[in-house]
């Protein structure tokens, strides 16, 4: 029989799938990677890895902010994104080991 007290509650699994959601657009996902295994990047650095045009970038960056699951921050005449929503960031990780693993 399951153990039911590691069940997640209603409220927590549609917190996840929403943010799952959120990060699942590949060309999201592609950038979250790049903000996890970079130092702070921004965004010409996205846009410049990713062969995507800058404005594509930033509207999927604006998402990721708005949802609260990266921030920005400016640094001199950059403004750099990280990842500060934990649950997304453990999802990236295990993301990355398994391409490691694979």
């Amino acid at each position: 029989m399951a153990d039911t007290s590691r069940v997640c509650s209603e409220e927590e699994l549609l917190d996840y799938a929403h943010r799952i959601k959120v990060c699942g657009h590949p060309l999201r996902l592609k950038i979250l990677c790049l903000i996890a295994d970079g130092d702070d990047p921004c965004v010409s650095e996205l846009w410049a890895c990713l062969n995507q045009p800058q404005p594509v970038i930033s509207q999927h960056l604006a998402v990721l902010k708005e949802k609260g699951i990266v921030r920005s921050e400016v640094k001199g005449n950059r403004r750099t994104y990280s990842i500060v929503d934990p649950f997304v960031r453990r999802l990236i990780e295990s993301l990355q080991e398994e391409r490691v693993v694979v």
